[in-house]
């Protein structure tokens, strides 16, 4: 069943006999923490080897096996599946067919509405499909001025706005933000706008981002100066490359929407999430360098790039570099044209 947003948080305590959950979605922050909260409430640590199992989109053949099997310490098991799409359906419907009291956390960024497996999770009774889009407008200004509150950290309501359009792509990135500046000010401290922009700095946490804008309209010193800044800041290979997935598919979303008729600033205000206004015009510029089928071969090779970097002694940060370089260049090519 598709579970309303009003329901979301008492899901989340307690998902009952649910077997399985597809959290979907753009905010990708969102999408690990609501799965890490089902992992903890049902098998009680994130950690146990006993109780839970993390696989990969590539290792989904193992979802039935995995969820018949009974904890030999007793207590119901977890199966949590990153990166999931439409090719895991038919192992994720053999799995709910057959008996079983493991409960199945599919974590699927970026997936298409028309879903096979969305739908399949909204039809079936013991199974749940929860949305996770990132917060906007006042959403997101209650989620800062909470968090404020609870460490007892005044707000100035100029800060407050900026705040608000600086941040929400991520919500785990938000999080963390809000958390460094009620650092910075100290418990009864005010948060003015200078704080505010001295702590988060502008865009803060988003130089991955930084990145790919600059990658899919063809800035190749740009790109390559934002990769070295989120690499200095800690991001890793496989970090890096699942946000260039995330902000092709989002591209890949919006160019379909221009395909079927909607024009390039309808396309670009109906993409989730949303592009911050600052960006709007570089987002469109991109949109006209790549067609469907060139993000859709993007993609691919993006994560072609991914799995690449697991193997083992794989020059990561190498591969990582190239993908992403590879699609400055490439949309280089397309703007002499």
């Amino acid at each position: 069943m598709k579970l309303d947003a009003r329901r979301t948080d008492a899901f989340l305590r307690d998902p009952g006999a649910s077997r399985a959950v597809l959290l979907y979605g753009d905010d990708t922050g969102l999408i690990r923490s609501r799965g890490g909260a089902l992992v903890r409430q049902v098998a009680g640590a994130a950690d146990d080897p006993f109780r839970v199992v993390e696989l990969e989109r590539d290792a989904a053949d193992r979802i039935p096996e995995e969820m018949a099997a009974l904890s030999l310490m007793g207590g119901r098991r977890v199966i949590r599946l990153r990166d999931a799409n439409d090719s895991v359906l038919p192992h994720v419907e053999k799995a709910l067919k057959a008996a079983g009291t493991g409960l199945l956390i599919l974590e699927a960024p970026g997936l298409p509405s028309r879903s096979k497996l969305r739908a399949l999770m909204e039809k079936l009774p013991d199974a749940v499909a929860i949305a996770c889009y990132p917060v906007t407008g006042r959403e997101l200004q209650t989620l800062i001025r909470g968090m404020f509150e609870e460490a007892r950290v005044a707000c100035d309501g100029e800060a407050l706005t900026w705040l608000g359009e600086q941040l929400g792509a991520d919500q785990a990135v938000t999080v963390r933000e809000i958390e460094k500046l009620i650092l910075y000010v100290g418990p009864g401290g005010r948060v003015d706008l200078e704080a505010a922009r001295v702590s988060v700095g502008d865009l803060a946490g988003l130089s991955m981002e930084d990145a790919m804008f600059a990658a899919t309209v063809g800035d190749i010193a740009g790109t390559d100066r934002a990769l070295e800044l989120a690499m200095a800041e800690g991001a890793t290979s496989v970090g890096v490359l699942r946000q260039a997935l995330m902000h092709l598919q989002r591209m890949h979303r919006v160019r379909l929407s221009m395909d079927s008729g909607l024009s390039a600033g309808e396309a670009v205000k109906s993409a989730r999430p949303p592009i911050f206004f600052k960006r709007e015009s570089v987002f469109a510029q991109a949109l006209g360098l790549w067609s469907a089928e060139a993000l859709q071969a993007a993609c691919q090779r993006v994560w072609d790039a991914e799995r690449a970097c697991k193997r083992t002694n794989a020059p990561d940060e190498a591969l990582a570099r190239s993908a992403v370089l590879g699609l400055a260049q490439r949309a280089a090519i397309a703007r002499r044209r």
